[in-house]
């Protein structure tokens, strides 16, 4: 016993000891600074932004002002339902999703296109996540190989946190495994 409490000890010492002695590691290099050099700034577009489905104004100096309502385009993308537990674009489906590639590239190519994946209440939090997840990336692959450009893309899964319908009925569940389409500036 009396072994044990004496290492104890001397472990302890040694510890703090060691700690003590130490000093702390300081960069003593000193690092140049220079003056930026002047450059030529392009012009700067702006935009003005004052609801969800408001009108965006999008202006130069030089150009003439073009209004563009978010909302009526947006309401042209339609809805993509999956069946339960799935994440592939069912047959039904691609005439849907083709719908949406042709508003990206035309009516909407100016926009970022936002895909938000959900689904229903069955699942745990993490699964629905993912499984949201899973669906939005099906449609945007879908929208690429369709001609639309992956970098205007961006995903985001809401798992079961953002239903359309809150019955709980087979009808309404359907309803909530989705896909929809979100126009960004």
């Amino acid at each position: 016993m009396k072994s044990i409490v004496l290492s104890s000890v001397v472990v302890a010492l040694l510890v703090f000891s060691g700690c003590s002695t130490k000093e702390p590691a300081v960069d003593t290099k000193t690092e140049e600074v220079t003056a930026p050099v002047a450059q030529e700034v392009e012009e700067v577009m702006t935009e003005t932004v004052t609801g969800e489905n408001a009108e965006i104004s999008s202006s130069t100096n030089s150009l003439n002002t073009n209004q563009l309502s978010t909302g009526e385009i947006e309401s042209k993308f339609p809805t993509v339902y999956f069946d339960f537990d799935k994440y592939n674009i069912r047959p039904d489906m691609q005439e849907k999703v083709d719908t949406a590639a042709e508003l990206g590239k035309t009516t909407a190519k100016s926009f970022n296109i936002k895909l938000e994946g959900n689904c229903d209440e069955w699942g745990s939090d993490e699964y629905n996540f993912a499984l949201g997840l899973k669906r939005a990336n099906s449609v945007k692959k879908a929208l690429v190989a369709e001609g639309v450009d992956a970098s205007r893309i961006s995903m985001v899964s809401y798992g079961e946190s953002n239903p359309v319908c809150t019955e709980h009925t087979r009808e309404c569940w359907a309803k909530n495994r989705r896909v929809n389409f979100k126009l960004l500036p």
